[in-house]
């Protein structure tokens, strides 16, 4: 997957079994260089925005980084990682995710040649 934020919100839903009418679903990414996270999926700048903050915030290169061996983008993408989360909740009602109208699901992806991401999906009923 390409470095950025990437909308995953149906390749998610169509995963999924048939939702109970009430519970609780949770999503989980197995790696520490990516993050999933809930925001505005409407709008294509809301996802060039977070690319641009998170970069000036966590830039490569900085000098002081001890953990290069894997490229200048590693320790920079373990950083947003952890400021963004490893996993989400999200409530069901009526059989559906009870997202807001705007809220879609992201995979953050701060790698610049990542290798493919592995999510586990539980349903709590």
């Amino acid at each position: 997957m390409a470095r950025g934020f990437h909308i995953i919100t149906q390749p998610v839903l169509d995963g999924l079994p048939e939702l109970p009418q009430v519970g609780l679903f949770h999503l989980f990414i197995k790696h520490t260089s990516a993050a999933l996270t809930i925001n505005e999926s409407a709008d294509p700048d809301v996802r060039v925005d977070f690319e641009s903050i998170f970069n000036r915030l966590v830039p490569e290169h900085l000098p002081f980084l001890q953990h290069t061996c894997e490229g200048p983008d590693d320790m920079p993408a373990h950083i947003k990682a952890a400021l963004i989360g490893s996993s989400i909740s999200i409530p069901i009602i009526g059989g559906r995710l009870d997202m807001g109208t705007w809220q879609g699901i992201f995979l953050c992806e701060f790698r610049n040649r990542a290798p493919s991401r592995k999510l586990t999906a539980t349903i709590y009923q």
